[in-house]
């Protein structure tokens, strides 16, 4: 069984690909620099995004850790959304015609290799 997070790229436009990964770049840079001023100590990455056809949605997958601090750190920058869209949108406005709306989903796949690599080593 597949995780919710994984994605096959063929059903993605490469236009759609494009967004993504750019989004994810700069998302990533941004979420650095917040990890640097506001969660020392903690590990942030976007492990991936996914933008919907109409390019109006960035979905944006966080692997959080410590993971005991990830619903508390999600639930933060679920706050920030909109100031997080808006320097998003100095650093890539020129790149495309709309910015997209932000969603921030935990992406616990890391959690569910571990648990299965603990499973396995029982």
């Amino acid at each position: 069984m597949k995780p919710e997070t994984t994605f096959d790229m063929e059903q993605f436009s490469t236009r759609q690909n494009k967004i993504s990964r750019l989004v994810q770049r700069e998302m990533a840079d941004i979420l650095l620099q917040l990890n640097k001023s506001k969660y020392n100590g903690k590990l942030i990455t976007v492990s991936i995004v996914r933008v919907t056809k109409d390019m109006s949605i960035a979905r944006i997958y966080l692997s959080i850790y410590p993971s005991g601090f990830a619903e508390e750190i999600l639930s933060e920058i679920q706050l920030y959304g909109k100031s997080l869209r808006g320097e998003l949108g100095r650093r890539i406005g020129k790149s495309v015609r709309i910015i997209p709306e932000l969603e921030f989903y935990i992406d616990d796949s890391l959690d569910y290799i571990d648990h299965i690599d603990g499973l396995l080593h029982k």
